[in-house]
């Protein structure tokens, strides 16, 4: 059997969980996940985990935070003046946009507090600071 190893191209299923055994994400019902290992395409720690498995392999895996999304970082957070976003953009926790850097990147945020005067927004990653759980299967190995 063909083990896993950096630059091969691998096809898993995956399930990965949170702490409380609550779903994220899941390619189940889909096509498998393919990347070429060692490129950085998924997560460091799932990367390293897959490294040296077999094709039809099974296990389960968790990525401490470190690992996958890394540490919350408070000061990822921002209030921004009320006035600067436009009329029709909904105000509401939980809200995802997209602020763009002053040298034009694109950084994804998430609203967490709307005040009178401000908007607080969080450019953590939204699984940053969690320890992930993964069951995964390898499904081929190129």
């Amino acid at each position: 059997m063909t083990q896993a190893t950096a630059g091969n191209t691998v096809q898993i299923h995956y399930t990965g969980t949170l702490n409380d055994g609550s779903v994220f994400d899941s390619s189940e019902g889909r096509e498998p996940l393919e990347f070429e290992l060692g490129s950085g395409t998924i997560i460091p720690g799932l990367d390293s985990a897959i490294d040296g498995m077999a094709e039809g392999e099974q296990k389960t895996v968790t990525i401490p935070s470190a690992e996958a999304y890394g540490e919350y970082q408070p000061q990822a957070c921002q209030d921004v003046p009320r006035e600067q976003f436009p009329d029709d953009i909904p105000l509401e926790p939980g809200t995802r946009l997209q602020m763009q850097t002053p040298e034009g990147r694109a950084i994804p945020v998430t609203i967490t507090e709307v005040k009178q005067e401000a908007v607080t927004l969080d450019a953590n990653h939204p699984l940053a600071g969690q320890d992930l759980t993964f069951a995964v299967e390898i499904v081929s190995v190129r």
